[in-house]
């Protein structure tokens, strides 16, 4: 066997996904997985882990796939990670795990996030569980939001022995998993549903269509309800615009709004309540994983779809598979480009939008060379619908209805990176709330910190 290329995993057709929701990637199989996982060399001092958000024991479940015990490799997994089914799907691994592993400098690194989403499907497909929860330890703690960092807190918490409710706004839970994340990437029936089945299995209760700051509050949580601490992880869901002239144009989204429609109302299907616009060319304005879902998704709706950042592909900070994939579809990419004006007919409709090329110059605080204009290079872009995908902040709501709780010039809760402890004693945050939008592993590494911060404020405070 050749050890130092990775195995290659199955993949749709292009031309055929493109025109379908069907998930993209199909993983390996047991076979393959067994081949792809005796490629690692088992480092003394793994690097590979120090480059997990969740600390998982990388080396150790993948000797385990090696020989073929695939229950032991999942319950390796599900020590440390609630959502392995998830993270093997949509983590960044190649900037994380595998860019540190030790293969990877000569030859490429193990495919470390394939291997752990096929142990977690194959768990899911011959009923394994994680090890249950301890007996209960008699303390209740509230969670808010049932996204990454909500459900990895409440799995963590639970395992611990405490009495958790989990509190979500939509009607569903998973948070960003179902809102956010396409079908054609993350499927939410037979993965974000069973993961978080798997987390209530551990005794975590989930409220839908609880608003908090609204339906109630965390000073009610805690004054009245009885929970003696609490945790934010209701993520960043308020979608930023650029503020140039025809953004209030019909057929101009955030990509917060046009994914939501989409994955969780299912707007994309024929028989929807809800459709969404069905546009025949869209310009998709950001470079990140957000603006790669949206387009992908825009060009299943039957789209013609161009990308369009105001820096080259090289500072896209899109994962590079998501970019391929996009590639291969037939996404047009208009980089070094930068939107200056939306432009509508007579009734208000987008028909088009008016960029200016774009230039690198220095390096900014982010360390990516800044963009600059290039005077008297405008030209116009025709289309009838555009997408900012351009980040999102945390909303206002629960830190506006919540006493002593701070937040920070960007609206984003001011926490510990260590433990998650905010302002306001005996409640913790983590993930996009804290941070602004980031990763779901990241979110899933700050739920664990407030976890094991919740868990030493009570043991010191509660007991």
């Amino acid at each position: 066997m050749d050890v130092l290329n990775r195995i290659p995993v199955r993949e749709q057709d292009p031309k055929v996904r493109a025109t379908n929701f069907e998930e993209v990637c199909l993983g390996y199989n047991k076979e393959e997985a067994m081949n792809e996982a005796s490629r690692c060399i088992n480092c003394k001092n793994a690097q590979c882990v120090k480059g997990c958000p969740v600390s998982i024991r990388i080396p150790d479940f993948v000797a385990q796939v090696k020989e073929g015990n695939i229950e032991e490799a999942y319950q390796i997994i599900s020590e440390s990670s609630a959502l392995p089914a998830v993270c093997g799907r949509v983590c960044p691994q190649e900037s994380q795990c595998e860019g540190k592993c030790i293969r990877g400098i000569k030859g490429d690194p193990i495919s470390i996030g394939k291997l752990e989403r096929f142990v977690a499907d194959y768990a899911s497909e011959h009923g394994i569980k994680p090890i249950p929860a301890k007996e209960k330890n008699g303390h209740k703690v509230a969670v808010i939001g049932s996204g990454p960092a909500g459900l990895t807190c409440a799995g963590d918490l639970a395992k611990m022995g405490y009495d958790v409710t989990v509190f979500e706004a939509l009607h569903q839970p998973g948070g960003v998993l179902v809102y956010g994340i396409p079908e054609f990437r993350l499927p939410k029936e037979k993965v974000v549903s069973k993961e978080i089945e798997n987390v209530k299995e551990l005794g975590v209760k989930i409220e839908t269509d609880v608003v908090i700051g609204k339906s109630t509050t965390i000073d009610e949580l805690i004054e009245e309800e009885g929970f003696e601490a609490v945790f934010i992880g209701s993520g960043a869901g308020l979608p930023k615009f650029m503020g140039i002239p025809g953004e209030q144009a019909n057929g101009v989204f955030s990509a917060n709004e046009y994914l939501t429609r989409s994955n969780l109302m299912k707007a994309f299907r024929e028989d929807s309540a809800t459709p969404i616009m069905r546009a025949k060319k869209v310009c998709v304005v950001g470079g990140g994983n957000v603006a790669m879902d949206a387009a992908r998704t825009a060009l299943r709706l039957g789209a013609e779809v161009h990308v369009v950042y105001r820096r080259s592909e090289e500072e896209l900070p899109a994962r590079v598979e998501e970019v391929h994939h996009a590639k291969e579809e037939g996404i047009i990419f208009d980089l070094l480009r930068n939107p200056v004006e939306i432009l509508s007919d007579e009734n208000g409709w987008v028909k088009g939008m008016r960029v200016i090329k774009m230039e690198l110059g220095e390096p900014d605080e982010s360390g990516r060379r800044r963009p600059v204009e290039v005077p008297g290079s405008e030209y116009e872009i025709e289309c009838d619908a555009v997408i900012m995908a351009l980040g999102t902040s945390p909303n206002p709501l629960i830190s506006s209805t919540t006493a002593e709780l701070e937040i920070n010039r960007r609206k984003c809760i001011i926490a510990d990176e260590e433990c998650g402890k905010t302002t306001k004693e005996g409640v913790y945050a983590g993930g996009d709330a804290v941070t602004g939008a980031a990763t779901v592993i990241l979110a899933m590494g700050a739920g664990k910190a407030g976890a094991k911060g919740i868990d030493e404020y009570i043991k010191e405070h509660k007991q």
